[in-house]
């Protein structure tokens, strides 16, 4: 799907990345980046490259979900745009955080997403976590076919994920 096709609240998960850094207060790309190398907080579940990084927090821009907040001097000359998230993004960020993995291929890197985003952004996300247990159990419950490979291994991956949830507890 192109960039022009998708809806408002479609957005990568590069994009929530960089949102869920921004969300506790204004900061500038730089900083953000940062925090989404593989080595940072972020970055650990969801890396985004530093270009990409730049290109998501445009894309919030133009969806009004990020606004410009003035500038600061940079460290190496020059001045940073200093970038906070606007009521609609706020708004965005927290329903998507609210709202359970459907994918099974998916759990690992959105569910650890949201939940690393929301501790840091101080979001409680117990709604969503009872949610996404029920929509885990439908998985497993889906594939019964222990013949087949895909089945077995899709419903083991499933029971893994529940176990998971449950320690979260």
């Amino acid at each position: 799907m192109s960039r022009g096709m998708r809806e408002q609240a479609d957005l990568l998960l590069g994009e929530w990345a960089c949102l869920g850094v921004l969300y506790p207060g204004p900061s500038h790309g730089f900083a953000i980046a940062q925090e989404l190398r593989s080595d940072g907080d972020i970055g650990r579940v969801w890396s985004v490259t530093r270009p990409l990084t730049y290109r998501a927090l445009e894309q919030l821009q133009s969806r009004g979900y990020v606004e410009t907040r003035g500038t600061e001097p940079g460290t190496a000359g020059g001045s940073r745009t200093m970038l906070a998230v606007t009521r609609s993004g706020r708004a965005a960020l927290r329903a998507w955080l609210a709202t359970p993995v459907v994918h099974l291929r998916d759990l690992r890197s959105e569910l650890l997403l949201k939940l690393v985003i929301a501790k840091r952004c101080e979001i409680e996300v117990k709604p969503m976590l009872v949610e996404q247990r029920r929509v885990v159990r439908a998985m497993i419950r889906a594939h019964n076919d222990r013949s087949d490979v895909v089945s077995l291994w899709r419903r083991e991956a499933a029971e893994a994920a529940l176990r998971f949830l449950d320690h979260l507890e």
